[in-house]
């Protein structure tokens, strides 16, 4: 029999998110809280340890403090099979720079892949929200003797201009171009009418890999990058072959979640993937146990309603309470307290979050420990919103940062003087 090929998890979470601010002002994007109970990166990690591959390391740079003490909590694995999760900040281990791409950060990270001299190597990134088998894609790799290989998701051609975009051959496999945002993306051989966008999930055979780094590390005018700069590279050389996520067959997965993956780098994909999860059908379903997507959970009690609470379509996690209010298409973190009378619809509130009695939010995000007082709303003006120095997005939601503070409505408040 032959042996095994070593693997290598390489997970890129150095991020920093611009355009999720507020919510990465105090924190790197693969930090975020996602779907009340998650972190981003749980997903892709999640991914990798069902997948059988449970040798990773987590690169980080940016406001990485929640992001390693998330990780080095929660991530556990058992040391008696060798098996390990572990963060790796930025050393400046070859000068006096941090990572200037995502390639320069495993090339400064080489030791690592001396120290672990793996056969294959798993790059993917940190921030987004799908489910995938990444060992069916290193069997790909394998069996077609590619150099490296990129995932790929189909998408409608109309659409594909704001993605990296895959040119295949005829074979419909081996690729022949990598477009970055192209005015006009090539069709598929199969379907003229899709092409493929890149997810920024790369396997490589490992010396193929480390000889590219060398490489790119030489040339100045390269800009580091993994999918601008290494993958071009194979493309010129032939080496590099496309997966076609299609052909992922995760256990569990209902035929509406199939393929399903989503890039929640802007607010309002964030806010869109949440409205995923909550219908009665969710467009993207956490509760396949079969691919179970781990995290830590706090030590709370269940989430209660009271006082002829209605709740629907909606996540309410651990420790929540819902007093006499009304709460649709909404996640609900741990420990967020809703009072009588609050109105909330289509919004994502999370952990230790206290809402006041007769508020309303309408398509709202709102991060952790925010107190919203009595009478308030937000989402229904967005220029009032803005005017009180919340961010609003391009889709029109209204986003609050970790503690923003919010003054009491000018009744209320006088409400308040008079009693």
């Amino acid at each position: 029999m032959a042996k095994a090929p070593r693997v290598l998890g390489i997970v890129l979470a150095g991020g920093e998110g611009k355009r999720l601010m507020p919510l990465t002002a105090d924190r790197a994007k693969p930090a975020v809280p996602f779907g009340g109970s998650y972190r981003l990166i749980d997903f892709v990690l999640s991914n990798l340890v069902n997948a059988g591959i449970r040798n990773l390391f987590v690169l980080t740079q940016y406001k990485s403090h929640s992001l390693d003490r998330h990780v080095t909590v929660t991530w556990r694995m058992s040391t008696l099979l060798g098996n390990f999760v572990s963060c790796v900040p930025a050393q400046q281990r070859l000068g006096p720079q941090w990572y200037q791409g995502s390639a320069d950060a495993i090339y400064q990270s080489m030791n690592l892949i001396d120290d672990f001299q793996p056969d294959i190597i798993v790059v993917f990134g940190a921030d987004h929200v799908y489910r995938m088998d990444a060992s069916q894609m290193v069997a790909a790799h394998i069996e077609r003797g590619n150099g490296a290989t990129v995932a790929g998701i189909r998408v409608p051609r109309a659409e594909a201009s704001e993605f990296g975009v895959i040119k295949t051959g005829a074979d419909g496999h081996s690729i022949e171009e990598f477009l970055e945002k192209p005015a006009d993306p090539p069709g598929l051989p199969d379907s003229p009418d899709e092409t493929f966008a890149s997810m920024g999930n790369y396997v490589f055979s490992a010396d193929v890999l480390v000889e590219a780094l060398r490489r790119d590390a030489a040339n100045p005018a390269s800009r580091h990058d993994m999918g601008g700069d290494i993958v071009p590279m194979m493309v010129a050389e032939g080496k590099a072959g496309v997966y076609d996520f299609k052909d992922n067959d995760v256990p569990g997965a209902l035929d509406r979640d199939h393929s399903y993956w989503r890039d929640v780098g802007s607010l309002d994909s964030y806010h869109e993937a949440h409205m995923d999860l909550v219908s009665i059908q969710p467009v993207f379903n956490l509760y396949n146990n079969d691919w179970p997507i781990f995290t830590s959970h706090p030590q709370l009690p269940g989430a209660k309603f009271t006082d002829d609470a209605t709740v629907g379509e909606s996540i309410v996690c651990q420790g929540s309470i819902v007093s006499g209010a009304h709460v649709d298409h909404s996640v609900l973190g741990s420990n967020v307290i809703v009072s009588a009378g609050a109105d909330i619809q289509y919004s994502v509130i999370m952990d230790n979050c206290k809402i006041g009695k007769d508020v309303v939010l309408k398509n709202v995000i709102l991060d952790k420990n925010i107190v919203v007082p009595d009478g308030t709303e937000i989402g229904v003006d967005q220029d009032y919103d803005r005017e009180r120095g919340f961010t609003v997005s391009k889709g029109g939601v209204t986003v609050l940062g970790k503690g923003q503070v919010i003054e009491a409505p000018k009744g209320a408040a006088d409400e308040v003087a008079e009693a």
